[in-house]
């Protein structure tokens, strides 16, 4: 099967078949509003790790991983992202003993997520494109359990130089989702758009920011991806990054104390090693 076929099909399926939270963020970088791959066609990829680890007076383990594949030739881009987040650590739990209170310290599970995106994106020249994406997020420490979103639109590049790069989507999509602390699957339609942007700064050091929206009459989506990366040679490469994912509605359950996830906000720092491929 064609690679800019893959997309499409996937996104017609998720969005015709019921969803299940047991299926799956953001991205790594959702959306087809990419940067051109370094040689401008044909297949490219990269992969990085970030991983903490400590032992002793305190316990924490934490891991974070990403694996993009890009494609793209004179009529396609495609692209596939997965990123994942999990981290372990003390929590402390309050608790009443023989009528006293007591602090019980156990070692937990304190973040578990996944993301996948998959995007293509027909050129009608070298700035326009036609897309179509599909995006799953699971997370266990979220107001929504997961989220499933099928979407199709406009991608215009704006501004294109060596240098400096601005892109944008816009369109809509159809939302499959859950709220923590419920088992009722819900879906709804919504508005998506991205943003995606880079900067070369040096030959070896660039700047990188997507925003992503999806707004929905029950909740509005956002996710912003920003990240400094230096070139340390052509496979090998450092990334910071700084993610925020908030959500406008946190849901009844949430809100009402019967479930966890009582945040609108999550951030997470990262510093990775890359790899390309």
């Amino acid at each position: 099967m064609r690679t800019h076929l893959i997309a499409p099909l996937l996104a017609l399926a998720f969005a015709l078949l019921p969803a299940t939270a047991g299926a799956d963020d953001s991205a790594a970088l959702p959306g087809s509003a990419r940067l051109p791959t370094a040689s401008g066609s044909g297949w490219n990829g990269e992969g990085q790790l970030g991983l903490a680890a400590t032992t002793g007076n305190t316990r924490s383990q934490s891991l974070n991983a990403g694996l993009k594949f890009s494609y793209e030739d004179s009529e396609w881009k495609d692209t596939f992202d997965f990123s994942a987040l999990r981290s372990r650590g003390e929590v402390s739990t309050a608790t009443v003993v023989n009528g006293q209170p007591v602090t019980l310290n156990r070692f937990a599970v304190t973040a578990n997520r996944y993301t996948f995106d998959a995007a293509s994106g027909l050129k009608l020249d070298d700035r326009n494109a036609l897309f179509s994406d599909l995006r799953y997020d699971h997370d266990d420490f979220s107001p929504y359990r997961y989220q499933t979103v099928a979407s199709v639109g406009y991608d215009l590049a704006v501004i294109k130089t060596p240098a400096t790069e601005l892109a944008f989507e816009v369109g809509p999509g159809y939302k499959r989702y859950r709220e923590a602390g419920t088992s009722q699957d819900r879906g709804a339609l919504i508005g998506r758009g991205l943003l995606a942007f880079r900067q070369q700064l040096t030959a070896s050091t660039r700047i990188e920011d997507h925003l992503l929206i999806e707004a929905a009459s029950f909740n509005t989506f956002t996710q912003n991806d920003a990240n400094l990366v230096v070139d340390m040679n052509k496979r090998l490469a450092l990334k910071i990054g700084y993610q925020a994912r908030h959500n406008s509605n946190i849901g009844a359950a949430i809100a009402s104390g019967a479930a966890t996830g009582n945040a609108k906000t999550d951030t997470l720092l990262t510093t990775n090693l890359v790899y390309n491929f």
